[in-house]
């Protein structure tokens, strides 16, 4: 059974316990100091509800157990910083540990969630009840312990293997989403079973709690707020990446976190599609696209996208006939978006302009929470390579793909909205019009 939560006071194994650390761990913390009052505001005048983040924070990982006692796991180690942080909601240096692996965690079933914190940083994880403990990570990287690495290594696994004995049992079943190759050799010669930590927290991740939709309401409403300034400031003249600044500018000031690619493109670049932002100056009467890919408020994805008329007036006839073809392939498979529909029917029913005159996006729909998730869902003619079968549940968030871009030349359309599946239908997490001009 899963251990109920009780809040207690987290075990930090601080070396400097003095008052300056003690505030860091507290009033100082950042998630403790949240998006601030200015943005509170904004979001209540807007009719929006505040997310509980400590309701938000038990429902997490309660997923977590949850899912692990569907699949016979007696606890999990997590590396993936996404991972860490939907079971923990503790971050540090993000992008950096995506490929710096200084700071992990340990989820049992028994109640035990233990994070591994980069070097003197244990006070970042003391806001969150359910993190019983904190200790100084080891790191294994080249990077982070040079040619002894494998030393290193292997003083992660005597303590992981000290965990897994103490909170899993004799015979333990454990998931690991990632970690050395000398940790699977010693969990192997351990007797231990590994199986799949990836899937077992997109499982756990796939299904939105009360809260965090609330939390992904004040990130769309953030994410929107600044586009409509990108737009405002848009002007010929300006080049692809003085307009993607703006994104970057207004995510960060109204609590986002980071930016995960740096996807748009004006003019001939915008067909075919995912070309980066660029140098390149843009002109009046051309279409401008992006894909804003990203991590807002509370750590919430928005992954939408816009394409717009550079410089006002009326778009050309093919600018017309493209964006039509775009905006009615996201109407009608926004509807497809129901409690009960299977992953197969979403590939097969879909609506997409012919693919012989059009190019098209990579995929039709896709998981978003943290990031994107799961599921992805690919291309009738790529069912028998890439496809899987699953159903729709409330509480799924989607978004809804497009892009159009003519073989014949010319530019290319990208839309994306962000969806909410509801017993009563498809809601619309995204309401910023679609249209080229405003």
């Amino acid at each position: 059974m899963v251990v109920p939560l009780k809040p207690s006071r987290i075990k930090i194994s601080l070396a400097d316990a003095s008052a300056e650390v003690e505030r860091a761990a507290t009033d100082l913390h950042h998630l403790n100091l949240g998006p601030g009052e200015a943005l509170f505001n904004e979001w209540l005048a807007a009719g929006l509800e505040l997310p509980n983040l400590e309701e938000m924070r038990h429902y997490r990982i309660n997923r977590v157990r949850n899912q692990m006692e569907k699949l016979g796991y007696d606890g999990a180690i997590l590396m993936d910083p996404m991972n860490i942080r939907y079971a923990t909601d503790s971050t540090n240096m993000q992008i950096w540990v995506m490929h710096n692996a200084a700071r992990y965690c340990w989820v049992g079933l028994d109640g035990s969630c233990i994070v591994w914190e980069f070097n003197e940083c244990e006070f970042l994880d003391a806001h969150n009840p359910v993190v019983t403990e904190v200790r100084p990570a080891i790191g294994s990287t080249y990077f982070l312990a040079g040619p002894r690495y494998r030393e290193q290594a292997n003083r992660w696994a005597d303590e992981m293997l000290s965990v897994i004995a103490e909170h899993a049992g004799t015979t333990p079943r454990i998931a690991v989403d990632q970690c050395a190759q000398i940790g699977y050799q010693r969990f192997a010669e351990a007797g231990i079973d590994v199986g799949h930590g990836f899937e077992l927290m997109e499982l756990a991740r796939v299904i939105k709690g009360p809260d965090e939709i609330k939390a992904m309401r004040c990130a769309a409403h953030a994410c929107q707020t600044t586009m409509r300034e990108m737009y405002q400031a848009l002007e010929p003249g300006m080049t692809e990446r003085e307009v993607w600044a703006v994104l970057h500018a207004g995510n960060i000031r109204r609590a986002g976190e980071w930016i995960e690619t740096q996807i748009l493109a004006s003019g001939p670049r915008t067909n075919p599609w995912m070309q980066e932002a660029s140098s390149r100056t843009i002109q009046a009467g051309e279409l401008l696209g992006y894909d804003t890919d990203l991590v807002g408020a509370y750590g919430m994805m928005v992954d939408i996208s816009r394409t717009w008329l550079v410089g006002g007036g009326k778009p050309s006839a093919a600018q017309q006939t493209t964006h039509a073809l775009a905006m009615e392939q996201i109407e009608r498979n926004t509807a497809l978006l129901r409690p009960g529909t299977t992953l197969r029917e979403l590939t097969f029913n879909a609506w997409s302009p012919p693919h012989e005159q059009y190019r098209r996006y990579c995929c039709q729909f896709h998981g978003v929470g943290q990031c994107d998730e799961y599921p992805e869902v690919y291309w009738p003619d790529q069912w028998e390579q890439w496809g899987y079968d699953g159903v729709l549940e409330p509480n799924m968030v989607l978004t809804v793909e497009s892009f159009v871009g003519p073989r014949s030349g010319g530019e290319g359309v990208k839309l994306e909205n962000q969806i909410l599946v509801t017993e009563a239908g498809p809601e619309l997490l995204t309401p910023l019009p679609l249209s080229l001009v405003y």
